[in-house]
């Protein structure tokens, strides 16, 4: 009897659980491993509405080794190193896992220390972020308790997870202060590095109409670079390389983002650090063996939950496939999904693919604010990640 195909998936996030279930299920003889070192698990994008005080962060959250796939070993141990070459994983305690295959997936790095002052200062005395368990209930206590003064919510340059989410902690948080009498009191300001709200053109003149709607003072080409908690005030920097200075009560901050240094220090990396991966088959551009799922590889599509939803499929089918040595007939055409948050009765369903073409899950214009989609993200959507996805059904 032949030894059982050792797979080692590196990431315990929606991509490997994803990943690992769907193997799981294939019916081939294989040995999985999956090496995560957190013995929590969340469901991310809930985090805007937690930051909104719609959920309490808990909801987000779920034990690892609850959703740990059957029959498969979990090694709650962080990555030193990858060995491609040897077929090798070197763990952080010193031990070294051998593999047949080896999938990537351990998510983004927040880089807080990338912004002067930020890591002092999240967290306390109106600035906040949804983008970590423990902040996120920052955002709510900001939101709530500010009566009047400035509001400031921004988007830095790079990838981040869920290309929308800074704008629409932005809109939740307009829709707070109207509904609580005291929007003409507060000024709302959204500061992003991108030159536009929104990348993909089917879905930009909706959001633009939101902003004028609501009232949004926006600047744009503003990245944010130094906080000054002191003096509340936010410094952005320019594309010519000039600074603005911007004061605030409530800073609601989108950190900057990339691949964790592990796999940026790594033989798998591209020149930005990003696992290098052929954007269709997802496979490694230099080791056939290697595929990479989700937020850490070098996909030029939005970094989402829903695009890896897509992405798992296509991996796990084109692994076997090169384990039993046929063509790798599996393609991802890119699709990811944003569903823009506009407040809190309405959503825009942005999905789309890599030439940025909607591809769309309903028969009507998504790009139009619905209360039916603001539902969705609230009940349906994470039903479908808990239930489906990580159980390698949907």
């Amino acid at each position: 009897m032949s030894n059982p195909t050792r797979v080692v998936i590196v990431g315990g996030g929606a991509g490997g659980i994803t990943v690992a279930a769907r193997l799981a299920q294939s019916g081939g003889p294989l040995q999985i491993q999956i090496v995560e070192p957190s013995d929590k698990h969340y469901y991310q994008p809930l985090w805007t509405l937690v930051g909104a005080g719609v959920f309490p962060r808990e909801e987000s959250e779920r034990n690892e080794a609850d959703l740990i796939p059957q029959g498969v070993e979990w090694i709650r141990q962080y990555v030193d190193s990858f060995q491609p070459e040897q077929n090798q994983v070197t763990l952080r305690d010193g031990r070294k896992l051998g593999y047949d295959f080896l999938v990537v997936c351990p998510g983004l790095q927040l880089n807080w220390q990338k912004i002067k002052g930020l890591a002092e200062a999240v967290g306390k005395e109106g600035v906040c972020s949804n983008y970590d368990y423990n902040t996120v209930g920052s955002t709510w206590e900001a939101i709530r308790n500010l009566k009047r003064g400035k509001a400031v919510f921004t988007h830095p340059s790079g990838p981040v997870k869920c290309g929308g989410a800074p704008q629409k902690i932005c809109y939740l948080a307009e829709d707070y202060f109207r509904q609580h009498g005291i929007r003409d009191q507060i000024e709302v300001t959204f500061a992003s590095a991108l030159p536009v709200i929104f990348h993909v053109d089917h879905y930009r003149p909706a959001l633009e109409k939101v902003i004028q709607r609501k009232g949004i003072k926006t600047l744009f080409e503003h990245d944010l670079c130094e906080i000054r908690a002191a003096s509340k005030e936010a410094i952005f920097r320019r594309p010519d390389g000039t600074e603005q200075v911007v004061a605030y009560d409530l800073l609601h901050v989108t950190p900057p983002m990339g691949p964790p240094e592990f796999v940026a220090r790594s033989p798998l990396a591209d020149a930005g650090g990003w696992v290098d991966v052929n954007k269709h088959t997802l496979r490694h551009t230099r080791f056939a063996n290697v595929f990479g799922v989700g937020d850490a590889s070098n996909l030029p599509t939005s970094k989402t939950g829903a695009a890896i939803r897509k992405q798992a499929p296509v991996v796990v089918e084109n692994l076997l496939a090169e384990r039993t040595g046929q063509p790798l007939r599996a393609s991802y055409d890119g699709y990811t999904s944003c569903p823009l948050v506009t407040g809190y009765s309405g959503m825009i369903l942005a999905e789309f693919d890599y030439d940025k073409h909607p591809v769309e899950s309903f028969p009507f214009d998504q790009s139009q604010e619905r209360y039916s989609m603001y539902l969705l993200k609230k009940y349906a959507l994470p039903n479908l990640y808990w239930h489906g996805m990580l159980k390698g059904r949907a």
